[in-house]
């Protein structure tokens, strides 16, 4: 994938503040957004959420304040699974040495964006297509390699990403354990033998956006379609549905032993934890740590870290440090 050049260690962070992940500035910005996603986790999170909740390290119509020359500014947004993210990246920078500041818990996309433009950011975990659509830009094939390319086109000269993970936080059709193993189910394409006896569910916006592709992309036409919102999980589980569009890292999927089936035709696109840099602001030693964690982070990986967080009540710094242990990175 297409990532910048970092620069010599004397080029390494000044100031900081916050950071900048998944909420929307503008009606236009909301718009492109609203295209590309779904659904949301109540543990997770939407990497294309609207809101603009703040806190008071970075509100809206706030500066952050700078950070000691030399030192990176890890930042996140408000949700549970990017403060984890943020955590994991502030730990295994330290672990090689880097002096590192966290600013945490901020808010909307539109703050952390501009932070991190400005400088008084210096990294933050970002979400490769949900970043493009808030930017306007747009990709004909939804890999992360094609979107990484459009990304690496669309942001200012500033600012690059690193290394896309194999982790995802995305829309996935789900079923039931028992379901998989009787029929059988594997992929989103297996469903077309069955897609007529089945209700589908999910939030109330699901069915306008994606009807329609599942039948062009798939060929699918489900015997009803249920708006399930929040507990789209659950009527998984309890049969009330046969399918459901829940997301990829949302805790509900291990804990009542769902089966995201896999989307071939790549049907919702990417959504790759991808760090997000200010690029004055981090050297190769920087990079070289954000990259390892990035190799080593799946979706699998990350839905049980978000189990532990959501579901566990576990510290999420406790969380971070133990899974940078358990996978050499400190």
């Amino acid at each position: 994938m297409s990532t910048f050049t970092p620069l010599s260690g004397s080029a390494r962070p000044k100031p900081a503040g916050a950071a900048a992940v998944r909420r929307t500035a503008s009606v236009a910005a909301m718009a492109a957004l609203a295209l590309a996603a779904t659904a949301c986790s109540s543990s997770g999170g939407d990497p294309l959420g609207g809101g603009a909740s703040t806190s008071a390290a970075g509100g809206a119509g706030t500066s952050a304040a700078a950070a000691p020359g030399g030192t990176v500014v890890v930042g996140s947004a408000n949700f549970p699974e990017n403060v984890l993210l943020g955590s994991i990246y502030a730990q295994a920078l330290r672990a090689k040495g880097v002096k590192v500041e966290e600013k945490f818990n901020i808010g909307s996309r539109e703050v952390l964006y501009g932070q991190l433009q400005s400088g008084s950011l210096s990294v933050l975990p970002e979400y490769n297509g949900a970043l493009l659509a808030y930017l306007g830009g747009k990709s004909a094939d939804p890999t992360a390699a094609a979107v990484n390319a459009e990304l690496t086109k669309t942001l200012p000269a500033s600012l690059g990403i690193l290394e896309s993970s194999p982790a995802e936080d995305k829309d996935t059709l789900s079923i039931s354990q028992e379901s998989a193993d009787t029929l059988g189910l594997k992929t989103i394409a297996d469903l077309a033998a069955k897609a007529g006896e089945f209700t589908i569910g999910g939030p109330p916006e699901f069915k306008s956006r994606q009807e329609q592709p599942l039948k062009d992309v798939y060929g699918l036409t489900f015997k009803e379609w249920k708006s399930t919102g929040e507990t789209t999980a659950n009527a998984v589980k309890d049969g009330s549905i046969q399918v459901g569009n829940v997301f990829s890292t949302d805790p509900k999927i291990t804990q009542l032993k769902l089966v995201p089936l896999a989307d071939p035709k790549n049907l919702f696109g990417a959504q790759n934890v991808t760090p997000l840099v200010n690029k004055a602001k981090v050297d190769a030693t920087a990079t070289g740590a954000l990259n390892a964690v990035s190799a080593k982070l799946d979706t699998a990986g990350l839905l049980a870290l978000m189990k532990k967080v959501a579901v566990d009540k576990e510290d999420p710094s406790a969380v971070a440090k133990d899974w940078l242990k358990s996978s050499g990175l400190s």
